[in-house]
């Protein structure tokens, strides 16, 4: 059984197949997108007629979840919780520092996690129970050493030119359509006395829906990067009204390995104190990129 809780799981429904049939070379991300876009072209009117929580009688092993993708092999399907992606690669040495910093802030993130269970394990209490189950506690450990922790970010970087090509300096949205799956949703309630965006936007908000994505976190390595180190969180959805999907904001190598579990975790939400201080210029090639597709 699958509830509807997306207007766009009911055009999956009867739109799926046919895009699938219409179009076999391509994967799961693809087609659901071109459903998708089935759905933007809809009156406002059908839009809104289209049930969105209402069960279905259908199995819950749907193929618009799982069919595979040709990107599933380095996103959805990868161990770690977050993905960084290269889109410039004029600038070797940059690069190879950045990356020997991430992996020095992976390995301190670690390590310091790894003191703080320590620390909290110490002031220790009787062992009595739990000997009893010596050998379970000791196949546990046994488990604990044949898998290690993971790495916190898989690191996209092709070196053909073809696949270099494709990654060259995309937009968020792109990244996103790439790496995640695409949904839609209610958009965020406007303020009170507020009207709603003009022209409207499908990341923004169209008559009332917007477009999000969900799956892994993705960190976008650009030109910029090669100089401030830095690389590009973008945002799956707009949580603020007036904020949009695919939104982004620079954060520092350094920091980006506590802000991905805690981001994961659900101890951190990016939303600047209800303040829109996300790129406005990454927001408005994301915007243009959306109504043009």
């Amino acid at each position: 059984m699958v509830v509807l809780t997306s207007p766009l799981q009911s055009c999956l429904i009867g739109g799926y197949a046919t895009a699938k049939s219409q179009h076999p070379s391509e994967g799961r991300r693809r087609w659901r997108l071109r459903v998708a876009a089935e759905f933007w072209r809809l009156p406002s009117e059908e839009k809104n007629q289209l049930p969105t929580a209402s069960p279905a009688n259908i199995d819950g092993n749907v193929e618009w979840v799982v069919d595979p993708d040709t990107l599933d092999e380095v996103s959805s399907s990868r161990p770690e919780l977050g993905l960084v992606v290269r889109t410039d690669y004029s600038d070797e040495n940059a690069w190879l520092g950045f990356v020997e910093k991430l992996q020095r802030a992976e390995e301190e993130f670690t390590a310091s996690t790894d003191d703080e269970g320590m620390a909290e394990d110490e002031p220790g209490g009787s062992a009595g129970p739990a000997d009893e189950d010596t050998e379970d506690n000791e196949d546990d450990d046994d488990d604990d050493d044949e898998d290690p922790s993971q790495p916190i970010f898989h690191i996209i970087n092709p070196s053909s030119p073809e696949e270099r090509a494709v990654l060259t300096n995309i937009s968020n949205l792109t990244a996103l359509r790439l790496f995640t799956d695409i949904d839609i949703r209610p958009a965020p309630a406007p303020p009170t006395g507020t009207g709603r965006v003009n022209p409207p936007n499908r990341l923004v908000d169209r008559d009332g829906w917007q477009e999000i994505y969900t799956g892994k976190y993705v960190w976008i390595y650009d030109s910029k990067s090669n100089t401030d180190q830095c690389v590009r969180l973008v945002s799956h959805t707009g949580d603020m009204y007036g904020t949009a999907t695919g939104d982004s904001w620079r954060a520092r190598v350094s920091h980006i390995c506590e802000l991905q579990v805690n981001i994961f975790t659900g101890a951190m939400k990016i939303d600047f104190g209800g303040f829109d201080r996300w790129d406005y210029n990454e927001r408005q090639r994301n915007l243009r990129e959306a109504e043009g597709s």
